[in-house]
């Protein structure tokens, strides 16, 4: 018998904090805490602070920054999804060429309000499409990753 595997989607970023922003505004997930473990972590000097970062008020790793669906499992300990989840790690550099993955966004019948209120949080329209299998919208990140609303 077979069990299907767990798994995150993971995203190069040059600036996984904003990218995280961004997906959690468009997703409407949450970004995950990790500032209790990491706080544990610095004060039994496990870890050096030159890995973490303060944003938004907390100490987050500098490298990395995550968000998962609001109602899906968490470790209470590392703040870390158990579910339906996107990572965000930080790469040296840019984005070149296009997407071989994508993300597509459901909008449940609202695309052009979703699509407008992704705009204002930095996304970048790229075009609608109309064909007799559907109709969707390609717009990409702040950084430039495509992505679809249908």
């Amino acid at each position: 018998m077979f069990m299907a595997l767990g798994w995150k989607l993971v995203i190069d970023a040059g600036d996984p904090h904003q990218q995280a922003v961004f997906w959690s505004e468009a997703l409407e997930y949450v970004i995950e805490d990790n500032s209790p473990l990491i706080e544990q972590l610095l004060a039994a000097k496990a870890a050096p602070e030159s890995l973490t970062i303060e944003f938004q008020s907390r100490r987050y790793w500098r490298d990395y920054a995550a968000v998962r669906h609001p109602d899906d499992p968490f470790d209470p300990v590392s703040g870390t999804g158990q579910g339906r989840r996107l990572l965000f790690t930080r790469v040296p550099e840019a984005k070149t060429v296009k997407n071989r993955l994508h993300v597509d966004v459901h909008s449940e019948g609202r695309r052009d309000e979703t699509v407008a209120r992704l705009q204002k949080h930095g996304a970048t329209l790229l075009r609608h499409v109309k064909e007799p299998g559907g109709e969707w919208t390609v717009l990409t990140d702040p950084e430039g990753n495509e992505f679809c609303v249908s």
